[in-house]
């Protein structure tokens, strides 16, 4: 008996089905194909590359300037088929390259490709700048190229022997500046309540949501610190380029009359102004520097080296008694437990000092921190594991990078010696918690909250009812002791008297070269000056520098560098090169700390963090 024929329905069905599942299956057999490709490709060995006899060395740094990379997950980095150092530059490998560059007689020169650098701070620009300076100082000339300057790409191509810009490009000067957006008549309008517990008047994190504008204790100390640093910023870009005292702020101030000077050409003012030295194409850029470094045959171009492909010929000689200087980098905003680069977590950091305190090599540990603060509770877990290693013998000393306010530099009371840029931004010493309700806005949709609590505080952190008399006077009590914990952590360090810090605190931000002649930081240095100083400390000649890192499990090591060959050989998307990327990135940065903070999770909802501490 022969089964009835199937209805034209359900063999269509079945055919849509059937693709479907061709389609999947055959999608599931060529991700598989890749992967196994690149496995075997992680599993060959490499092709070496050979070191130049005679070549420049190009430095090309991109998206930010950082002193840790900050973690994305394989699969991210995947799919967004973009490997992390191409959002971010590691300071420490650009100012190691430039160093070994100079005194190598196979580097011949040094080239400056600045497009696709986003920004990263006057602190780590200075500290790239010295490396530069030390470069020419050993008679190696120095170009710079971009087809339009910010003010980051300016600093360091200032330091060039010659700068050469697009002759569509232009120098796009400002300033520097902060501004916020405020939101009290938003949240009037939303019926919503912001109830702000803080200590400290310059302690403006909250200010948006309790003004419509900036308070004046804000607009004072905020005007102070970004003066300082534009002044900074004028004075070396003006001695590099030989300009006139002023002349940055001239073109600035009068850019629409030297604008019309040059026939609103912004290339052709730069040059005028001798802001750039040629205005050239980029085939111009090319053969005038094939002229100066010569050219490479197998690409048409001028002959360099990346920094990145130099690295791997530069080797530090081990030292003969195995000693080390550890170094520690807390950079992000300061979380509680477990968290990966990028973010500095309250345990994550301890684990590493433990680490590091039981290795019988360490013999003094340098702490960078480039922290606007975070979670108080973390703050002080770290600090206390800090003072336990100091405690053993163990010289810590802290290197501050671009900022290092508020939780950031609680964290460094837990060391010997404070070490600062001249444009680090410090301080903030203040705290605050904050704490949303939504009763009103509710009730306006006819929304209420009502029901029964065994005690005054049962249920008066709920968001959907008012807060308590109760509940605010212990929150601001809360506030108040975690402040005077603060004080007394710097008048203990600082050898001063908690009302001295005070009278220096109340949440305001000092530079680092304020900050030394206030006593709150020992001495003004780079990263380098650091090391070297917990090498005397130590009393060291003879050391290796060894990073301390966050340890991997063996399949987090292996999917790292999975993902990291298949984003060699997948196709990359130019979009990170656009301008879109770029205001997306600098969003993106200025936003991620408040994100984070919110969902610190500490214990007391107590904050020790400078939200407008962005460096400029």
């Amino acid at each position: 008996m022969s089964a009835s024929k199937p209805g034209l329905i359900r063999r269509t069905f079945s055919w849509i089905w059937n693709l479907v599942t061709f389609i999947r299956t055959s999608l599931a057999n060529i991700l598989f194909l890749v992967l196994v490709l690149v496995i075997v490709v992680v599993l060959l060995p490499k092709e070496v590359k050979q070191m130049p006899q005679q070549t420049a060395l190009r430095i090309a740094p991109s998206g930010f300037l950082v002193d840790q990379y900050s973690y994305v997950d394989p699969i991210t980095q995947l799919l967004e088929q973009s490997r992390q150092q191409h959002a971010e530059t590691l300071v420490r490998d650009v100012i190691k390259a430039i160093d070994a560059g100079a005194t190598d007689t196979r580097i011949t020169s040094l080239v400056m490709d600045l497009n696709y650098l986003l920004g990263g701070g006057i602190s780590k620009l200075e500290e790239i700048g010295a490396a530069l300076q030390r470069f020419k100082d050993s008679g190696k000339p120095i170009y710079a190229l971009s087809d339009n300057f910010s003010h980051e790409q300016y600093f360091l191509a200032s330091y060039a022997d010659e700068i050469m810009m697009h002759p569509m490009g232009g120098v796009v000067l400002t300033g520097f500046s902060s501004y916020r957006n405020y939101f009290k008549s938003a949240l009037d309008k939303l019926e919503l309540n912001m109830h702000v517990f803080r200590v400290g008047e310059y302690k403006d994190a909250v200010e948006p949501y309790l003004r419509d504008s900036m308070s004046e204790a804000s607009r004072e100390h905020n005007s102070q610190w970004l003066n300082e640093l534009w002044s900074t910023y004028t004075s070396d870009v003006e001695q590099h380029r030989q300009l006139t005292n002023g002349g940055i702020n001239d073109y600035i101030n009068r850019m629409d009359q030297h604008f019309a000077a040059n026939n609103g050409d912004p290339a052709e003012t730069a040059l005028a102004l001798q802001l750039v030295d040629q205005l050239a194409s980029h085939d111009q850029q090319n053969q005038y520097l094939i002229s100066k470094v010569g050219k490479d045959h197998d690409t048409g171009e001028y002959r360099a080296m990346d920094y990145e492909d130099y690295l791997p010929f530069l080797s530090d000689p081990a030292p003969h008694n195995n000693a080390k200087i550890g170094l520690l980098i807390a950079k992000g905003v300061i979380l509680d437990g477990e968290q990966p680069e990028g973010s500095i977590g309250g345990d994550t950091l301890s684990k590493m000092i433990r680490e590091a305190r039981e290795d019988k090599n360490i013999k003094a540990l340098v702490m960078r921190v480039d922290s606007g603060g975070g979670s108080a509770f973390a703050s002080e877990v770290i600090r206390q594991e800090l003072e336990i290693t100091r405690q053993q013998g163990i010289p810590i000393l802290v290197s501050m990078g671009s900022v290092a306010a508020s939780g950031g530099y609680w964290i460094a009371m837990g060391a010997d010696e404070v070490w600062a840029t001249p444009t680090t931004i410090t301080g903030s010493i203040g705290v605050f918690s904050a704490f949303p309700t939504v009763e009103r806005s509710l009730a306006k949709i006819g929304i209420s909250t009502d029901g029964v609590g065994t005690t005054d505080l049962a249920g008066s952190l709920r968001i959907d009812r008012p807060m308590t008399p109760l509940a605010k006077t212990v929150l601001q009590q809360s506030v108040d002791n975690i402040y005077q914990q603060f004080l007394n952590l710097v008048a203990q360090n600082r050898q001063t008297t908690s009302a001295q810090v005070n009278a220096i605190g109340q949440g305001r931000v000092w530079t680092g070269r304020a900050a030394k002649d206030l006593g709150l930081v020992d001495e003004l240095g780079t990263l380098q000056d650091v090391i070297a100083a917990a090498a005397a400390k130590a009393d060291l000649s003879d050391y290796e520098v060894f990073e301390i890192k966050k340890t991997l499990t063996p399949g987090e090591q292996f999917a790292k560098q999975l993902m990291g060959e298949l984003a060699r050989v997948t196709p990359h998307v130019n979009f990170r090169h656009s301008a879109l990327a770029g205001v997306l990135a600098s969003a993106e940065q200025q936003l991620e700390p408040l994100v984070e903070l919110l969902n610190s999770g500490d214990p007391r909802s107590v904050y020790a963090h400078c939200l407008s501490c962005v460096a400029p």
